[in-house]
């Protein structure tokens, strides 16, 4: 009878936020955002479909001018629209038609504080902000620290949750963590608890039992504010935590600071029946714009990686040419050299080896520490990238030998000021025509539209522990399960996979074993999206991989035009499409421990009739090309073996 009576209750209560507020629903009507005040406290809720998704949530924030969390009347709101077509070549879809109606909600305490929070609500996607005025009697307070926000997410109690936990600061190998490198827990029961109780990271996914999904990150975060994640639940309700004071070593303060007027970063809320609108949602970029413009745009591309299977001893002058060979050998327009390249090859050799390079159609990324007095790495290039000075020198330096892109590593915090970090190093290479991959660092947050020059982000446990740990390897295909439903559908993500050899070590004896079939990896190619892919292939694989998975990853894009969700469930197995110009690529790959049969409904591909090319995991049997007929789109069968994949191409 209890329950009874809490559900009454918690129904009267969204009933009164309904008359009392404001709403905004999508553009098809589906879905709703409800605005008003509870006893002093701002609060939200979110309904698909009449169905409640976040059941009432607060908002507010405290800051040293004051708090804005309590005490609050609605004084004023606005409502209008949104629309606006962007290209972006280096998310999953390049073209994008954005509509979202609107509402800015305005509130006051009792000492006269005010803020606004600005909602866009589109066709299965929310995101809101606050929006800060100057303070003060005259408006003569003109800046502000946001010292915690009481932002929140309540979901129905029959949510399961699929998040992975922010780490404690300053642990892990040479104290570099967090670098969102932790394991998921899945269809756990809402409110487990994180495993360092520090909460989780952005972003998170969420099934509210038989309703749908939510997929909630942020977006918009750069140099003038912190990156957030989500704490552990309290009381039902998951709240946006600031960075802990002890990431970087101490340094900088987790709460950021603000010039008056002033906004914070997006939050974004992706709302579906299915995980459809989770895998396609463009939320993260819809919000945000260029901050500037580069001479030429960002060059997507694949490339050549020894590190990964032949480690830190490939870091030599002959070792590297023998990658370059390979990326020519492959069509790959890259080459990635790892750590210890200053101390191994040195300043003149690196010269002689990227005019090597050159002469073979290749360009070279070679890594950088992000240095400073935050981790115990001693891997060189160090002090390089933290100081505008020496980073300009250096950047100029890369410029002049022909360097094209630079991969930037070992990060570990979300503050304001490592935001900041970001930031300048991503400006200042797109004056030195350099373009930036991250390693060991935060999700990216609309970075990819709002920085011309990014080109990538790890953040994800990625395929170097492969190399670190059976487990690793044991799990790597429910790992795959994941990304296309949580981190890769809210960034890009890379990953460094699709390795060919059997065993991850130079000689492909000896080290871990890989358990995914080669079509696993293929598929991983086309599931696993960043318009940068520096693939784990090594030299003996052109001899010794199926000639067929060589083809394959010799003719894979990394860019692509368009993505439809298939199939699938995080943890079990995933299936989707993506187009790249004419031709559509649909990959699937299976955790499960037992054979998946599927009958897939392509029919919003356009492929009636076609003959397509199909690579797939047959038990015991080397991996083959086959030619297909797509009889009838709507129902097309596929069997995707355990740890296995598959790869459909037709046009």
């Amino acid at each position: 009878m209890k329950n009874y009576r809490n559900l009454s209750v918690m129904a009267a209560a969204m009933t009164m936020l309904a008359a009392s507020g404001q709403s905004v629903t999508s553009p098809d009507g589906r879905l709703a955002v409800t605005v008003g005040v509870a006893d002093g406290v701002p609060v939200y809720e979110v309904t698909y479909d009449g169905a409640a998704m976040l059941e009432k949530s607060p908002l507010g924030f405290v800051s040293n001018e004051g708090d804005f969390s309590r005490g609050m009347q609605l004084t004023n709101s606005k409502t209008g629209s949104v629309s606006k077509n962007y290209t972006q070549d280096k998310i999953k879809k390049s073209a994008v038609s954005y509509k979202a109606n609107t509402l800015t909600t305005t509130f006051a305490n009792a000492e006269g504080g005010k803020m606004s929070v600005e909602w866009q609500v589109a066709d299965n996607d929310i995101a809101f902000r606050y929006l800060i005025p100057a303070q003060g009697k005259n408006g003569d307070t003109r800046s502000m620290i946001v010292e915690k926000e009481t932002t929140g997410f309540r979901f129905p109690e029959s949510t399961t949750v699929f998040m992975t936990p922010q780490s404690d600061p300053m642990i892990g190998w040479k104290r570099t963590k967090p670098s969102y490198e932790e394991y998921y827990i899945t269809d756990a029961p809402l409110g487990t608890p994180s495993q360092y109780g520090q909460g989780f990271t952005f972003p998170a996914l969420m099934k509210v039992g038989d309703n749908g999904w939510v997929l909630l990150t942020e977006t918009g975060v750069d140099g003038y504010y912190c990156a957030s994640h989500l704490s552990d639940a309290t009381n039902g309700v998951y709240t946006i935590a600031y960075p802990m004071a002890g990431e970087n070593n101490g340094n900088g303060t987790p709460s950021p600071g603000i010039a008056l007027p002033g906004k914070t970063p997006w939050r974004t809320v992706t709302v579906g029946k299915t995980l459809g609108p989770v895998v396609e949602t463009t939320a993260p970029w819809n919000v945000v714009e260029p901050l500037y413009t580069t001479a030429e745009p960002a060059r997507p591309g694949k490339g050549t990686w020894s590190w990964l299977l032949w480690q830190d001893g490939s870091i030599n002058a002959a070792d590297q040419r023998t990658f370059i060979d390979l990326a020519e050998a492959m069509g790959y327009q890259n080459v990635l050299i790892d750590n210890w390249w200053d101390n191994n090859i040195g300043r003149e050799g690196m010269k002689d080896l990227i005019g090597y390079a050159r002469s073979k159609g290749v360009n070279v990324i070679l890594w950088y520490s992000s240095s400073g007095h935050w981790n115990d790495i001693e891997q060189s290039p160090v002090n390089h990238m933290d100081r505008p000075i020496v980073r300009k020198k250096e950047m100029a330096w890369l410029r002049d030998i022909g360097v094209k892109a630079i991969k930037v590593d070992f990060f570990g915090g979300d503050k304001q000021e490592t935001m900041r970090l970001y930031e300048d190093i991503l400006s200042d290479a797109a004056d030195y025509g350099l373009d930036v991959i991250f390693h060991g660092c935060t999700l990216p947050r609309g970075w990819e539209r709002m920085y011309p020059n990014y080109v990538g982000s790890e953040a994800v446990l990625a395929s170097e522990n492969l190399v670190f740990g059976q487990e690793f390897c044991d799990m790597e295909a429910f790992h795959a399960t994941l990304h296309p439903f949580i981190r890769n559908a809210a960034a890009i993500m890379e990953y460094g996979g699709s390795v060919l050899n059997k065993h991850f070590s130079r000689n492909n004896t000896d080290g871990t074993v890989r358990r995914t079939g080669d079509g696993f990896q293929l598929a991983t190619a086309v599931l696993f999206q960043n318009p940068v892919q520096n693939f784990a292939l090594a030299p003996n694989n052109l001899t010794d991989a199926p000639a067929d998975a060589i083809a394959f990853m010799k003719e894979v894009p990394t860019t692509w035009d368009d993505v439809k969700y298939l199939d699938g469930y995080p943890g079990r197995y995933a299936v989707i499409a993506r187009r790249h110009g004419d031709t559509w690529y649909i990959a699937g790959v299976n955790a499960l421990n037992e054979p998946l049969k599927l009958t897939l409904d392509l029919s919003a591909l356009g492929l009636g009739g076609n003959t397509a090319t199909m690579w797939a995991d047959r038990k015991g049997k080397e991996l083959k090309a086959e030619q297909i007929k797509i009889k009838n789109p709507a129902a097309v069968k596929i069997v995707i073996e355990p740890a296995g994949g598959a790869v459909i191409k037709a046009e």
